[in-house]
Formats: C-alpha cells, sequence, structure tokens
C-alpha cells in the first residue's frame, strides 16, 4: 500500500527531535512511524503521521524543512524468514531499495516494513503477486 511520508530536514543538535514531535503533539497529529538518519552537520527524520497534509503545513510553520514522499508499507508475518519471503519477491521482479525501516506491531504476529523504491509501482506488484 503507498502512503505519504513525511521527511523533515534539521540541524544535527539536542532539541530538534524534541520540537518536531512537541509540534505535532500540540495539533493533535499522532506518529506512527519514525526513522532518523544523521551525519555531523544534519539529519532526516522520515515518518508516517495519521494526517500528512496537516502534518507537513504544522512543520513547516515550525521553521522546519519538510518535503513528502510516496513510500510502501508491507505488512509480514513476524518470525525468522518472514522478511526473506518479502525480499525473495523483490528481489525476483527486480526492484531496488532506496532506503527501509520497520516496526514490530508488539502482538508477535505481525511486522510492518516502509520502503522507497526506485519504482513503487513495480515493487507493489510484485508485492502482490
Amino acid at each position: 500500500m503507498t502512503v505519504k511520508q513525511i521527511s523533515i530536514f534539521l540541524e544535527n543538535k539536542p532539541g530538534q527531535l524534541s520540537s518536531i514531535c512537541r509540534a505535532l503533539a500540540k495539533e493533535n497529529i499522532n506518529i506512527a512511524t519514525l526513522s532518523l538518519a544523521d551525519s555531523a552537520d544534519f539529519g532526516i527524520v522520515r515518518m508516517i503521521v495519521d494526517d500528512h497534509v496537516k502534518g507537513c503545513d504544522v512543520l513547516a510553520k515550525a521553521g522546519f524543512a519538510v518535503v513528502q514522499t510516496d513510500v510502501v508499507m508491507a505488512t509480514v508475518p513476524d518470525h525468522p524468514g518472514g522478511m526473506a519471503e518479502i525480499m525473495e519477491k523483490l528481489d525476483r521482479a527486480g526492484v531496488d531499495i532506496e532506503y527501509s525501516y520497520a516496526y514490530a506491531l508488539g502482538n508477535g504476529e505481525k511486522a510492518i516494513l516502509v520502503f522507497k523504491f526506485d519504482d513503487n509501482a513495480k515493487a507493489e506488484a510484485a508485492l502482490e503477486g
């Protein structure tokens, strides 16, 4: 399933992530999942929220550089080999993964994988097949 991800570019200094979370919470926007990648000078926070349009607006007004991206979410069994099954389908389709992050639902049954592909439509077709 394709969903909108918000990417926020921020300085690599204390309090930046807290500011993002606080701004979203103040406007009653829930963060479903979050990934943080950093370098020496800056970081990129990637997140999926329950209202990406409002989330982008809130963060932009708070002074953050924000970009929306289409990503693909896939549900997999939360057991050894669950992710391997998905990877094999994507390999057979020849899809390139640009980045990915995941979260378990905590019930031991399912996990959610979030992917950015070079071709999201081709990847979705492979995952559905």
